[in-house]
């Protein structure tokens, strides 16, 4: 399956190394790499994520962080729809 990635994981990836390369330049690149093998991987098992909070999502839990990847399956594509901490509220409240 294709990956894809919508604007918002790649503002939140991209917060999330900011953040993080503020003190640690190195964690933050180990954190992406993390993150981003995880994300490969569901290329090869795209139901591995357990089942999200909205509805039509899936939610995989990045092991040795504190991040989790909100995706949905679409034909054969899977879209990364948000990266986030698990301390942040999801799904947001209006």
């Amino acid at each position: 399956m294709k990956i894809k990635w919508v604007d918002s994981a790649i503002d939140n990836l991209a917060g999330i190394a900011d953040y993080i390369a503020e003190n640690n330049p190195e964690k933050a690149r180990n954190i992406v790499r993390k993150i981003r093998s995880a994300i490969s991987n569901l290329s090869k098992q795209p139901a591995m994520g357990r089942l999200g909070r909205v509805q039509g999502t899936k939610e995989l839990v990045i092991v040795g962080t504190p991040y989790l990847i909100v995706y949905r399956i679409q034909q054969q594509n899977i879209e990364i729809l948000r990266v986030l901490h698990g301390a942040q509220k999801w799904p947001p409240t209006n």
